[in-house]
C-alpha cells in the first residue's frame, strides 16, 4: 500500500507552469516578477490562452531568440494585459498597455524585439514603466 502511495505521489503533475523571476528597474526601483517563459514555437503560440486569471506579480516571457519585428494579438486571452517589448539588451522598447481581451487586432513592436513580457494589465502603470527601462533576467545575459 505504501509503495501505491509513494507511486501516485511521484506522478502528480504541478498545476502552476515553473516560473524564473525577471527584475525590472524604473524610475520607482526594482520590480520582481513570477514569469512562465515561452521558448518554443508551441508555447509561444499558446502563449496566455484561455486562462481566467493570472496572479499579481506573475507574467510569461515570450523569447524569439533573435530581435526582429514582434506581432502579437489577444484571440483566446481572457486576461487584459500590458505587453513589454524587450531588445536583446534587455532595455524596454515599447508597451502596449491595457490590452483588449479575445482582440483579434494586431499588435507590433514600435522596434525590433528579442522578447515580450506580458504582465497582468495595469502593472506597467503601478511600476511606472517606460521604454528604456531595464528588464533583468538569463535571457539577456548578466
Amino acid at each position: 500500500m505504501s509503495f501505491l502511495l509513494a507511486l501516485s505521489a511521484s506522478t502528480v503533475v504541478r498545476a502552476d507552469p515553473a516560473t524564473e523571476i525577471a527584475r525590472i528597474t524604473t524610475a520607482t526601483g526594482e520590480h520582481d516578477f513570477h514569469v512562465e517563459i515561452a521558448d518554443t514555437p508551441k508555447v509561444r503560440a499558446r502563449g496566455l490562452m484561455f486562462r481566467k486569471s493570472m496572479p499579481e506579480n506573475y507574467g510569461m516571457l515570450f523569447d524569439f531568440g533573435a530581435e526582429r519585428p514582434v506581432s502579437m494579438w489577444m484571440k483566446n486571452t481572457y486576461i487584459p494585459l500590458d505587453m513589454v517589448f524587450i531588445g536583446r539588451n534587455g532595455r524596454v522598447v515599447g508597451v502596449a498597455a491595457d490590452t483588449e481581451p479575445l482582440s483579434e487586432r494586431i499588435i507590433t513592436s514600435p522596434e525590433p524585439a528579442y522578447a515580450v513580457l506580458e504582465l497582468n494589465a495595469g502593472a506597467a502603470r503601478r511600476i511606472s514603466l517606460a521604454p528604456g527601462d531595464r528588464v533583468r533576467h538569463r535571457m539577456f545575459g548578466p
